[in-house]
């Protein structure tokens, strides 16, 4: 089957990814409604609207970790129907909620099933992936997570112009929708094969063999499918020969601490190009502008389709070839230079009789913060925080850097934003702008390393020695590398 089932694999499991933005998007039409916000009795700048925004993130924080011990214990597959299943709980919550505790413990249900989802679909794309196309693989979470976006958008456009008897249904039948991509990914994932990785870690070898060739065969290249197995299944030797169980292993073994710190890092850096807060608060953003009502929900579906559009063209023609860290660092760069002329031309802009022009510049550089995102942070942030960690701390290293790193930090700034566009308004850019350019671009510059086009072993090799030794060059020496971990297994007696 080789490339094309691969990248229909990787498509159908990035339905998990579809959900984490339906889910983080569909809020921005739900807390525009007029009828949303009566019924709970709040505004748009009240601390009601960033919890019921924080509690999400917040849930995510939980679900991310989790998946760290699910992945392991049941696989990628399995995590990814867990997710899907709460993501089922959390959609008929929202949709039936009948008071405030209700609708809030929905979100925190349902972030809890798209942080379990948003670590998970990266790992089992990235361990199916052939190297020479990993960026296209992964990239398709991101492009997912735009279409999900797309999607809640519109449906949420569509509801809102429903009137009279059928007010609720602007806001309960965007919640109501989320049940239906939960549902296709419950009844579908277990048609797909578990990651061939996970299978050589279980001693499942034989089942290994048979993924790796249903998705990487082509009639031509037997060499590299005998390759790609021995290369996984000595590093999964090696490493399994000094991990022990637990989350104290990522923290104290220095190269896995390293390649963990990489992984946090490129999902806070994410956080602070401030793409997350423009998403739950792009309508307050308009506002500002003197956008209003139905054209502020129009504005916000054209935004959400300009940014998975630019993903696909970076993900399809450019990902694979121009690496990772080139595009993070004029990425970050253009993105500072973008918030610095949204907050210029929003300083300008006199709320009761704002200038056509200067709102046409502000919602202008609104969408290139989202086409920017889309060439760098977006896809590049699930593809390189897959690649990094090692095969034994995977699970856990990409829990642990998905729930602090991208979820902690986003449930800070849901919960905080709706007062700080409030308060500081056009200054409030200028925090994401600072960090980016004292922190992100020296961190990319000097420490992330580049990683296009390499098998996930061949990554290992790039970070240096493991605790058990340097590895030998030649992968292929499977009984120099047991002789190692022997060796290793003596000392520690």
């Amino acid at each position: 089957m080789g490339k094309a089932f691969n990248i229909s694999l990787a498509a159908f499991a990035a339905t998990g990814s579809f959900l984490f933005g339906y889910d983080s998007g569909v809020m921005t039409d739900v807390i525009a409604s007029e009828n949303f916000l009566e019924y709970f009795h709040t505004d748009k700048g009240s601390a009601i609207i960033g919890a019921i925004n924080s509690t999400f993130s917040g849930g995510a924080v939980f679900g991310s970790l989790m998946g760290g011990l699910t992945m392991d214990r049941f696989g990628r597959r399995k995590t990814i129907m867990i997710g899907a299943l709460i993501a089922l709980v959390g959609s008929i919550l929202q949709a039936a909620a009948q008071n405030l505790a209700m609708i809030l413990v929905g979100r925190i249900i349902a972030g809890w099933a798209v942080g379990l989802l948003s670590m998970s679909v990266p790992v089992y794309q990235s361990e199916c992936a052939h190297p020479r196309i990993r960026g296209l693989i992964v990239g398709l979470a991101q492009q997912m997570i735009g279409v999900g976006f797309i999607v809640s958008t519109w449906v949420g456009y569509g509801s809102a112009h429903a009137y009279g008897s059928l007010g609720q249904f602007q806001w309960r039948f965007p919640l109501a929708f989320q049940a239906a991509p939960a549902l296709m990914l419950v009844c579908g994932i277990m048609f797909f094969p578990e990651s061939p990785r996970h299978l050589m870690e279980k001693d499942r070898e034989d089942e290994a063999m048979r993924v790796i060739r249903k998705l990487h065969f082509d009639g031509t290249n037997e060499d590299w499918i005998q390759k790609e197995f021995h290369e996984i299944k000595t590093t999964i030797a090696a490493e399994k020969a000094m991990t022990i169980p637990g989350w104290r292993i990522m923290f104290t073994v220095p190269q896995w601490r390293t390649r963990l710190m990489h992984g946090v890092a490129v999902q806070v850096f994410t956080q602070f190009t401030g793409i997350n807060v423009i998403g739950y608060y792009q309508t307050q953003m308009y506002e500002a502008l003197g956008i209003v009502g139905n054209r502020a929900l129009l504005v916000a579906g054209i935004y959400n389709c300009v940014g998975p559009l630019a993903n696909l063209i970076f993900i399809t023609l450019m990902i694979d070839r121009v690496g990772r860290r080139r595009p993070l660092l004029w990425g970050t760069a253009a993105i500072a230079i973008a918030l610095i002329c949204e907050s210029a031309i929003n300083s300008r802009i006199d709320k009761a009789n704002p200038d056509h022009g200067l709102s046409i510049g502000g919602v202008f550089f609104i969408f290139c913060v989202t086409v920017i995102f889309s060439w760098s942070w977006g896809p590049i942030s699930w593809v390189y925080m897959s690649e990094v960690m090692p095969m034994q701390i995977r699970a856990r290293g990409n829990a642990f850097a998905t729930g602090i790193g991208n979820w902690l930090v986003s449930t800070f700034w849901a919960q905080v934003s709706p007062i700080a566009l409030k308060e500081l308004e056009w200054k409030f850019y200028f925090l994401f702008v600072a960090w980016d350019i004292l922190v992100t671009i020296p961190v990319v510059f000097f420490f992330f390393k580049e990683t296009k086009q390499m098998s996930l072993e061949e990554i290992d090799l790039l970070f240096g020695e493991r605790s058990l030794g340097a590895l030998p060059k030649d992968l292929d020496k499977g009984d120099i590398i047991q002789a190692e971990a022997h060796g290793v297994d003596e000392k520690s007696a």
